[in-house]
């Protein structure tokens, strides 16, 4: 049958020109800006803390492992997917961060679907999970996935933690949900406070490190090493290959039973391709060279907390940086929006951060240091992001 062509054809995807208008008139569309390989702006919008990603030693180790094992992994895990470079990785990552075993998966995001799912997943009862506010979409989306139900606790409040695992009387497992540092502000949560909560409640506790891995600690070996509960056979953490470590990738934390268990359950382990050789192998590389340079979560501190002293200093209200982020507010989406676009005419790369992204509605620059940054750069920055900073009064 001939179309007919006499009535425009059915598009079932109109409604999206709507809604991107009305992203438009909130000042909240976002829209994609490839950057170029010799870029020159300064960049303090990525998570590469400690400057790694473009290290020698690190791309070498990217480039052997596309040699010697391909440009992809071949399949998932389970089937032809781990090498044993894999298993290297996964060995020594346990061991920096003071943990029985790890897994690498093909990303943090896949890393936390994973963890979240799996240890809800106890026979008989799906068991109940404790979310702070404030976790990484990642950990939110675990939650929604998972069959267990979910009580939002407020923002890095252990009492409140305490009061939803009180009222909890199911039989399956309680598990609480927390990032070791918030990805908007920098915060970080109250891990031996929460520790002890689910010590008392007989709950879990995952804690996602993307932001503490190769910051916090001693050597960057993060933040529950930091706080002593690394190891511990009721804590489980997650992290990020692609922060700090410079590559890309995932990975669960934790006793080897545990681990073993999402071996077996985790859907996004089981039926995902495995991570890519190169990125494996650079991850390795970066993690050895933080295991020789330690000094370097320390300086990556350091250069976070001065950026954020000048910019309070200059007036500007910033929050407090547990780590290598330092988020400053702006009044409103079109002004952070406005404020990026200024800082990058002037050659600084600045993350922007509207809501949905922020879960307080709160707009802001959000600036990450690397431990590579030099003081001239660092002066650069402060004297740029006060000289374009939106009128406040």
């Amino acid at each position: 049958m001939a179309p007919d062509t006499t009535r425009p054809p059915h598009d079932p995807f109109a409604w999206t020109a709507a809604a991107l208008d009305a992203h438009r008139s909130a000042g909240l569309l976002r829209t994609l800006t490839p950057r170029t390989a010799g870029s020159p702006l300064l960049d303090l919008a990525g998570n590469d803390y400690l400057g790694l990603s473009r290290h020698p030693a690190v791309t070498a180790a990217a480039a052997e492992a596309a040699r010697r094992w391909g440009a992809g992994s071949g399949g998932s895990r389970l089937v032809t997917g781990s090498t044993t470079l894999h298993a290297e990785l996964e060995a020594e990552l346990a061991d920096f961060c003071g943990f029985e075993a790890a897994l690498v998966l093909s990303s943090g995001y896949t890393a936390n679907l994973a963890a979240v799912t799996a240890l809800t997943n106890a026979p008989g009862d799906a068991g109940l999970l404790v979310s702070d506010a404030g976790n990484h979409a990642s950990l939110i989306d675990g939650c929604r996935l998972s069959r267990a139900r979910t009580a939002v606790a407020a923002h890095a409040d252990p009492d409140a933690v305490a009061k939803e695992l009180a009222a909890y009387t199911g039989r399956g497992p309680a598990l609480v949900v927390t990032d070791s540092v918030f990805s908007v502000d920098g915060d970080a949560a109250p891990l031996d406070a929460l520790a002890k909560v689910c010590a008392r409640a007989g709950a879990g506790l995952l804690v996602d490190d993307a932001h503490g891995l190769g910051v916090l600690g001693e050597g960057g070996r993060g933040a529950l090493y930091a706080t002593g509960l690394a190891g511990r056979p009721g804590t489980v953490a997650t992290v990020t290959l692609s922060k700090a470590l410079g590559s890309q990738g995932g990975a669960v934390l934790g006793p080897a039973r545990v681990i073993a268990h999402l071996v077996n359950t985790a859907r996004t382990f089981i039926f995902d391709t495995g991570l890519a050789p190169a990125a494996t192998g650079a991850a390795l590389a970066a993690l050895r060279l933080l295991r020789r340079e330690p000094g370097r979560a320390a300086r990556t501190r350091a250069l976070a907390a001065g950026l954020h002293a000048r910019l309070t200093a200059a007036g500007l209200e910033a929050a407090r940086p547990d780590a290598a982020v330092v988020s400053v507010r702006a009044p409103s989406p079109h002004a952070a929006v406005d404020w990026a676009a200024a800082l990058r005419a002037a050659g600084v790369h600045a993350g922007c951060f509207r809501p949905p992204s922020v879960p307080d509605g709160v707009s802001r620059l959000r600036l990450t240091v690397r431990g590579d940054l030099t003081e001239a750069e660092i002066d650069r920055a402060v004297a740029l992001v006060v000289a374009t900073a939106p009128h406040r009064g």
